[in-house]
């Protein structure tokens, strides 16, 4: 497994949460010792244990030479994955400023244009990526969570790892999101003087939402549209899927329902994570 990306976008952590589950994990490692590194490891381990590497613009030589070596290291027979991990400036400048870390492009240059500079370099790497991963809205611990779901079996999957994710339409639908619900069309707790400062994790707004004889309908057939597509996705091997449900502000409905849909997959031993994008971190292990 090749991990890569911006700078400031979680690749340390994602190496460090593969390591925890089993992982033989390696930091910058030179590419022209990619090859023989791989070939010793083979013919030391005979049980199959993977190897996760970060390789990026601090690689010497990777920008450069990485998709000859890829190409070569494929025809041997090696399995090549690659994660790609990226968010946006807002956030990476805000990560940079709050670890006090220079950007490695940004010796001469402001972090902005350093950016701008490391994305446009990383455009063609992104484009062989089999995994690309928004880490915007996620905080490492989150980010940890959702790479030990996807990754923590050391065979080939032969399940899915679901992400759920309830978010606001004013803010943006999740760019990682592969299904997207509106549940605008819900009884809006919003508009209720005693629930408006409350999320869908209070039991007050969670039973005003499935109260209604919409909710239940709704649920019903949200549910028997999952069981019914699920089983389809891993047969067909999909190995992640991201369901996004959004309401106006993210703070009720989507919450109700993404709880809702948490528990419906509970009793199915279905296993998922489940993030409240717009909720506060304590909030959102209510």
């Amino acid at each position: 497994m090749i991990i890569t990306g911006v700078s400031g976008s979680g690749k340390s952590t994602v190496l460090r949460a593969l390591e925890d589950i089993g992982y033989f994990c390696v930091d910058n490692l030179p590419l022209r010792l990619l090859p023989p590194f791989l070939r010793e490891k083979s013919q030391a381990d005979r049980d199959g244990r993977k190897i996760a590497l970060v390789m990026d613009v601090r690689t010497e030589g990777f920008l450069q030479n990485y998709s000859r070596v890829f190409r070569s290291l494929t025809r041997q027979g090696y399995q090549l994955h690659l994660i790609f991990l990226e968010a946006d400036e807002a956030t990476l400048i805000r990560r940079f400023s709050q670890t006090r870390r220079q950007h490695p492009l940004a010796d001469r240059e402001s972090i902005s244009h350093a950016l701008q500079e490391e994305r446009r370099s990383l455009a063609g790497l992104r484009g062989l990526a089999h995994r690309i991963i928004d880490s915007s809205f996620y905080n490492p611990h989150q980010l940890r969570e959702l790479i030990q779901a996807e990754y923590s079996e050391l065979t080939p999957r032969q399940r899915l790892a679901l992400h759920l994710i309830s978010f606001a339409y004013k803010n943006g639908i999740p760019p990682e999101a592969d299904l997207v619900l509106d549940v605008r069309f819900l009884p809006n707790p919003f508009f209720v003087e005693e629930l408006k400062p409350l999320t869908g994790n209070d039991p007050r707004v969670r039973d005003y939402v499935l109260e209604k004889q919409e909710t239940q309908a709704f649920l019903e057939q949200l549910f028997h549209f999952l069981d019914f597509l699920l089983p389809l996705f891993i047969q067909e091997g999909k190995t992640h899927l991201t369901l996004a449900i959004g309401c106006t502000g993210g703070q009720h409905r989507s919450v109700v329902i993404a709880n809702a849909l948490g528990e419906h997959l509970e009793q199915g031993n279905f296993p998922f994570t489940l993030h409240h994008r717009e909720v506060t971190p304590k909030e959102n292990h209510a």
